[in-house]
């Protein structure tokens, strides 16, 4: 894909995480990908699709939400995105986070890469304008998302 889109500078930074019962033997996320440990994943989602071209011992199980697999097949971990699932974790007693995050996904605008290179930077130096003034922030904010997702500004 890399090869005919040509990608901005990242104006979100989604966070996959898992959740695990407290009582687990997992220390951290790094911890996850070994023989016999079952996964719980929303069919589809980007992490469905990092986890299963990344893991190599561990085994995705799929459904419609990645926590209802979880609790309804009794699986070791859920997968899912960092906001949705801390909100989870909060409301369900016997549940943690495990850290750190085992994906980032770094949401950025894409074009083809036939447009002039002029076009490609114009948009990368917007998207990073958009990030550093706070406007992605405040759409985010707006539209009730966390504010937290905007990208780090580049240095």
């Amino acid at each position: 894909m890399n090869k005919e889109v040509a990608f901005t500078t990242p104006y979100v930074h989604i966070e996959g995480v898992y959740a695990a019962p407290v009582d687990s033997e997992f220390a951290s996320a790094d911890d996850v990908d070994r023989d016999g440990v079952r996964i719980g994943v929303k069919k589809g989602s980007a992490y469905d699709l990092y986890l299963s071209r990344s893991l190599r011992h561990a085994t995705v199980v799929r459904g419609d939400e990645g926590v209802d697999v979880f609790h309804a097949e009794s699986l070791d971990v859920a997968a899912g995105i960092r906001q949705p699932m801390t909100a989870h974790v909060a409301r369900r007693t016997g549940l943690r986070l495990l850290e750190p995050a085992f994906m980032t996904i770094r949401q950025a605008m894409g074009t083809t890469k036939e447009r002039r290179p002029r076009t490609t930077q114009f948009l990368s130096e917007l998207v990073t304008e958009l990030v550093a003034f706070g406007f992605v922030a405040e759409a985010l904010r707006r539209s009730g998302q966390d504010p937290a997702l905007a990208a780090p500004t580049p240095v």
